[in-house]
């Protein structure tokens, strides 16, 4: 079957590369012929392209069912615009103009394609393509540059191929139907970018044209990542030293120039070895990754933005894919040729010849010549006439005339008739349709979800292979949003399987960066941290089984570099803990910046305790104006010896070289000073390096309790996910809730049932109103009664299931279980607050039921329908 195709699609190319080098012979020789022979010629010509785009017809692109429907069945036109469903007077004069001048171009250029002016939209109304556009700019400041509108286009919207793709769709849906279902074809696409982009100020147009089949296709499976491209680094010239007149001469070679000859020439094989391995397998890649030839190629119909020079700064044209949001030049080969452009103002359509793709166009819309307008009255202004043309426009009378010609033949754009176009925060937040989008590139993969949708704050994944087919995975990089540990960027390397965790500043424990292959003590680790926003100012501490070496910058005593190594623990019985039984050091490694305070021959630059070896070496900085540091070695002993005998100090214990010997160095008393504050310093640096390793043993366990419980933070103004913002806010509606129906309960009319049994309109007696009076203050009471015995019920009720529940403990106390402790203890604390409410309910409710009594009977005292009664207290 694969054969059968091929043979039918080689015989198809060439019946149309036939059909084309007729059509192309007979336009040639009517040219060349005379006027009466063309007629003939030219029905020739006719039938060869009726013959041609009947043959292009019959074959059929396969769409795949994966690929999501977007149609205008789908689409719920009742709750839309009117708008939408009719045209002005000012839209039927513009589509009278645009059938006008699509008959003009038909009729001046029979070969062309028909244009793209009035597709029909949702509702079935033709509508023109410049009025679909609607300037917007978009309340949210990330939407403001061009990059950042069509990485959200790109995101936000699902693709939905062309129904056919030689040519463009019959429908063009707004944008605020675009977005509100998230699928659209790429006129839908650009459409929408065009909008966005216009609306912040640039100078963009929706692009009617032809592409590649990656392009019309979204296929990025052979473009690279652009987060796997490392930005090139700018290598800086080392400046060449002048030679000196006066300088030593280097010492004779003595090599054999032979052997360095012949050393040269196998070192040249092998590297041409290599090239030719490395271009074979380039080459080999190559034809693996080359893309099958495309029997539609340059014909295939696609849509993208053009953004032009000029405005919001930008240096010069470039193409906006609307379907992946990448900006390309406009030389780019995957553009294939251009028909028509438009923007919210005018309509062009593409002179020029793109034979060459879109290589060799020229984007200047006030060329005629290049670009022929629909409307007068752009803003691209014309060409600079020459003198000689405008020598024939002299006269006062031909530049009025023409004035007013231009006038009459002017036409303003009707206002767009799509509404505005709105995107809520919860749309612009969730970005993806349902929050994730997958993209499959050339030996990567990238993965986008929206924040908050992962409970760890996950936002994007891009995993690395290592072959095409996408099995063997080489890296993955996971980026973090809202952490409250503040994890950013977490990188594996499967190769090597090292992890990297990145942090933002705000960490605990200042934490920068983390690299590490596991999360178990004393393992090989680096671990970096914000500086400032530690005491001690470390930088940097490098972690393995027998050593661990810190970097500190900008500390008072000028530490910069602290290495530790140690040596294998004693073994002991009982189970211990690396901070009961730490590791033993066997030797410190300190050195220290220069401090302009002191000279150099007293500023110690590096200090070296051997702990095991009982020596202390020192090594001072050097002076500019000489080339060796002094040295001094102190050989540390106990202050006793075994009989308890004091050691003095003697010249041996102290070896030093110094560039410039002083007297008061020489004396014991001043070695002995010296050796004693280093015994400190040396009991100080093994404390500290005590601490580094409780410390490096405390972040390994807050990371794992971190990864563990990866606790996202929510602002204060997210109400929706913010919890105590929400009970907040939910506490004060009830208060609100409760105020309301206090108030409905005022304005209820308590009188309304003892009035209904008296006839209406007859005026009350004072016996009447006095009996009215007694019933309503009666029946009042009575329901305060009720309401107080309804809560002691409630209370006796609550109280004796209590009991009985206690009872059944203590008679079965010995033979229940942990869980059923925890049962009946939980019932009751559930019970004794039942309880406790009730009872305050019931004190609450005996203080307040005189006071509502009394404050019944005043209102019955003042209501006008008792008059009477006011008339017995008068």
């Amino acid at each position: 079957m694969e054969v059968l195709r091929e043979k039918v699609e080689e015989e198809e190319e060439a019946e149309r590369e036939e059909a084309a080098e007729r059509a192309e012979w007979a336009r040639t020789e009517k040219m060349m012929r005379p006027v009466e022979v063309r007629k003939e010629e030219t029905t020739l010509t006719q039938e060869m392209l009726r013959d041609l785009e009947k043959k292009l017809s019959e074959i059929q692109i396969p769409i795949s069912a994966e690929l999501p429907a977007f149609t205008k069945d789908t689409i719920d036109i009742s709750k839309l615009p009117v708008s939408y469903k009719t045209n002005t007077p000012k839209e039927e004069h513009l589509l009278q103009v645009a059938d006008n001048f699509s008959r003009q171009y038909s009729h001046l250029c029979p070969d062309r394609v028909h244009l793209f002016l009035h597709p029909l939209n949702e509702c079935e109304v033709p509508k023109f393509v410049s009025t679909t556009l609607r300037p917007t700019l978009m309340p949210y400041p990330e939407l403001y540059n061009w990059d950042s509108c069509a990485q959200f286009v790109s995101d936000f919207l699902t693709m939905v191929p062309l129904p056919d793709p030689l040519k463009p769709p019959s429908h063009l849906y707004s944008s605020t139907t675009v977005l509100n279902y998230q699928k659209g074809n790429c006129f839908d696409f650009s459409t929408l970018l065009c909008s966005m982009l216009i609306g912040s100020g640039y100078d963009a147009y929706c692009v009617n044209g032809y592409g590649s089949l990656d392009l019309c296709h979204m296929d990025l499976t052979r473009e690279v990542c652009p987060l796997t491209v490392k930005p090139k680094e700018t290598v800086q010239k080392e400046e060449k030293v002048l030679p000196k007149k006066y300088t030593i001469r280097p010492p004779r070679d003595l090599c054999s120039r032979f052997e360095q000859e012949q050393e040269v020439k196998k070192q040249q094989e092998i590297r041409a070895q290599e090239k030719k391995q490395l271009r074979e397998e380039e080459e080999r890649l190559m034809e693996a990754e080359k893309a099958k030839p495309d029997a539609l190629h340059g014909l295939r119909v696609h849509s993208w933005v053009l953004v032009l020079s000029g405005k919001r700064e930008v240096p010069e044209n470039f193409f906006i894919d609307a379907f992946t949001g990448h900006s390309y030049s406009t030389q780019d080969e995957r553009f294939l040729g251009i028909e028509s452009l438009w923007n919210h103002k005018n309509y062009w359509i593409n002179m020029q010849d793109c034979w060459n793709c879109c290589k060799d166009l020229i984007f200047d819309l006030g060329d005629p010549v290049r670009w022929e307008y629909m409307l007068l009255g752009t803003d691209k202004s014309q060409l600079s006439l020459t003198e000689e043309d405008d020598s024939g426009i002299n006269d006062e009378d031909d530049v009025e005339n023409l004035g007013k010609e231009d006038e009459d033949k002017s036409f303003d754009m009707p206002h767009s008739w799509v509404e505005q176009i709105e995107i809520s925060p919860e749309a612009f937040e969730t970005r993806c349709p349902n929050g994730k989008k997958v993209i499959q590139y050339k030996r990567a993969k990238l993965e986008k979800w929206a924040p908050y949708l992962n409970s760890n704050g996950l936002v994007s994944r891009l995993t690395t292979y290592e072959d095409l087919e996408c099995t063997n995975i080489l890296e993955i990089k996971e980026w973090y949003q809202n952490r409250e540990d503040m994890l950013e960027l977490k990188h594996i390397n499967k190769t090597t399987d090292l992890k990297t965790d990145y942090f933002k500043p705000g960490h605990p424990q200042a934490l920068r960066v983390h690299s590490y292959k596991s999360m178990q003590p004393e393992m090989d680790r680096v671990i970096e941290f914000y500086e400032m926003a530690r005491v001690d100012g470390l930088i940097k501490r490098e972690e393995t089984a027998r050593t661990m070496t810190e970097y500190y910058q900008g500390r008072p005593d000028f530490l910069s570099y602290r290495h530790a190594n140690f040596r294998p623990r004693v073994k002991k019985l009982a189970l211990s803990s690396a901070e009961s039984n730490p590791r033993p050091i066997v030797k410190i490694t300190e050195q220290f910046f220069r401090n302009p305070a002191k000279p150099a021959e007293e500023d110690v630059a590096e200090r070296v305790f051997l702990l095991a070896e009982e020596r202390i070496q020192l090594r001072y900085h050097c002076r500019d104006d000489h080339i060796t540091a002094s040295k001094r070695e102190f050989l540390r002993r106990t202050e006793v010896d075994s009989k308890g005998n004091k050691i003095i100090m003697t010249p041996d214990m102290c070896i030093s070289f110094e560039v410039e010997p002083m007297e008061h160095t020489k004396k014991l008393l001043y070695q002995y000073e010296a050796m004693m504050h280093l015994k400190r310093e040396e009991k100080l640096s093994r404390h500290q390096v005590w601490e580094s390793e409780l410390e490096v043993l405390e972040i390994l366990k807050l990371r794992e309790e971190e990864e563990a419980a990866h606790t996202l933070t929510i602002s204060i103004y997210d109400t929706k996910r913010n919890e105590k913002s929400k009970e907040y806010r939910e506490a004060m509606e009830r208060v609100m809730h409760e105020e309301h129906l206090r108030q409905v309960e005022t304005q209820l009319d308590y009188l309304a049932p003892f009035l209904a049994q008296l006839p209406p309109g007859e005026k009350l007696t004072r016996w009447q109103a006095v009996r009215l009076k007694d019933e309503c203050l009666s029946d009042f009471k009575q329901r305060l009664i009720n309401k107080a015995n309804l809560i002691q019920s409630r209370f006796e009720k609550e109280t004796q299931e209590l009991q009985k529940k206690q009872q059944w403990y203590q008679e079965n106390q010995v033979t229940l279980t942990p869980e059923d402790e925890d049962l009946y203890l939980s019932y009751c604390s559930q019970a004794m607050f039942r309880i406790r409410i009730l009872e305050q309910r019931l004190n609450r409710h005996k203080e307040l039921a005189p006071l509502k009594y009394l404050a019944l009977e005043e209102k019955l005292y003042k209501d006008p329908r008792l008059g009477e009664l006011q008339k017995i207290f008068a």
